[in-house]
């Protein structure tokens, strides 16, 4: 049995947020505001430590967390911002304490979380690197024989002898991450920092982890919004949601449900939330089959149902079709159509026919944009409210590759019913 790495129990981390003062109305509350002000500071400073007592100061960052990451896995962490996830980095590189909870690690840890962590900007590039070696524990002899390596991999060899201080966000990335990939930890952290860099050096450094979890042996733990390369670098995934996992486990399964693409079977109805302003109230993808299925080349339409109890003169609707790895494939829009709807008080519906779409086999989901042309009013963003699945001459797609990425402008037609 292969041996864990890292396991993690019942993980908790909570924070006191600050709370806006009270502001009185009248003169006569300002004045008795200030004159039992003294009291009150001093009662939030004694409450501060009594962490026991929930109210709505206190903030959990994560709740419950439990997982395991085996010898050489790369594990990806995924979920929207605020879920957790930079926190739970910052627990597990020791950078942070948790509330409650259990963590075993084995083995070095090596983390890049922000930009310029753990550099000194006094001190050089070269320096540093000496540094972050000794302080994972490597002798000075081991880190002169990765020195070369390193430099050569960060691009900043020109600049190796300048203080850090002067280096550029792109820069302090570059070297940061060839020091923690080179330095041989047996744990490598990666948190989205990676974005910081160019689409080069991206693709070098997802090479990187790829090649020292297979062929080194060691563990990676990587944090993205990028679904491409979470799908290509990571062999299990890790979903948050406010602070709590909500699910575990394979890479397709876990970005399928991520996506939405596992929900809302070809079609959607939203609740009324937005009755006092135009909203969108269903929408439809009408496929050639049943169940969100649709085969390759054959007509596909898109119904919105938009109710509107105003009159809105540039009303603007669009949508997109993301494919399995997050990409926008497709994107359609009413914008520059002559075809008007929610100029007045009513029940809309509004449709987009595609006559022969060249969408490639695999599951899109599909989100929505609907507010004001020409700068005005955004009312709703509706992200991976529905899913179709694209199959070609009956042959549904069972491989988990798609060779390249097709994104490109479909042909196609808006139609618009009142009053229906």
């Amino acid at each position: 049995m292969t041996k864990s790495v890292i396991s993690v129990y019942d993980l908790s981390k909570r924070y006191r947020l600050g709370l806006k003062e009270k502001q009185a109305k009248t003169l006569i509350g300002q004045v008795v505001n200030l004159i039992t002000s003294p009291w009150q500071n001093l009662k939030r400073i004694r409450e501060m430590s009594k962490f026991g007592v929930e109210d709505e100061s206190v903030f959990w960052a994560l709740k419950d967390i439990n997982f395991e990451v085996q010898k050489g896995e790369v594990l990806g962490i995924i979920g929207k911002n605020g879920a957790g996830k930079s926190t739970l980095l910052k627990i597990l590189s020791q950078i942070t304490d948790p509330t409650s909870g259990k963590i075993e690690i084995h083995g070095r840890v090596a983390s890049l979380l922000e930009v310029g962590t753990g550099f000194h900007p006094e001190l050089s590039g070269r320096e540093n690197i000496y540094m972050n070696g000794t302080i994972l524990g490597m002798t000075k002899r081991e880190i002169d024989l990765k020195l070369d390596e390193i430099i050569d991999f960060s691009g900043v060899e020109k600049f190796i002898d300048t203080p850090v201080k002067f280096y550029s966000s792109g820069m302090k990335v570059r070297l940061g991450f060839s020091v923690a990939a080179h330095l041989e930890p047996e744990i490598l952290i990666i948190d989205e920092v990676l974005a910081v860099g160019d689409y080069e050096f991206q693709k070098k450094c997802l090479g990187k982890m790829d090649n020292i979890s297979k062929n080194d042996g060691r563990t990676v733990l990587f944090v993205s919004h990028n679904m491409e390369a979470i799908s290509t670098l990571c062999d299990k995934v890790l979903l948050l949601k406010n602070g709590e996992v909500f699910s575990y486990g394979s890479v397709k399964n876990i970005l399928n449900s991520y996506l939405g693409l596992e929900s809302n079977n070809g079609h959607l109805y939203t609740d009324h939330e937005f009755r006092d302003k135009p909203y969108l109230k269903r929408i439809e993808i009408c496929c050639s089959e049943s169940d969100g299925h649709h085969n390759f080349g054959k007509p596909l339409r898109i119904d919105f149902e938009i109710f509107s109890n105003v009159s809105v003169l540039n009303a603007a609707l669009s949508f997109q079709l993301i494919d399995e790895k997050n990409r926008a494939i497709v994107h359609c829009w009413i914008f520059q159509s002559d075809l008007k709807f929610c100029h007045k008080p009513g029940l809309f519906k509004v449709s987009c026919l595609m006559e022969s779409p060249l969408l490639y086999m695999g599951k899109y989901s599909l989100t929505a944009h609907f507010g004001e042309g020409k700068g005005g009013e955004k009312y709703q963003t509706i992200e991976h409210a529905c899913w179709l699945e694209v199959n070609m001459y009956g042959i549904y797609r069972e491989f988990d590759w798609i060779p390249y990425s097709c994104t490109y402008l479909e042909k196609f037609d808006w139609d618009v019913k009142e009053d229906i």
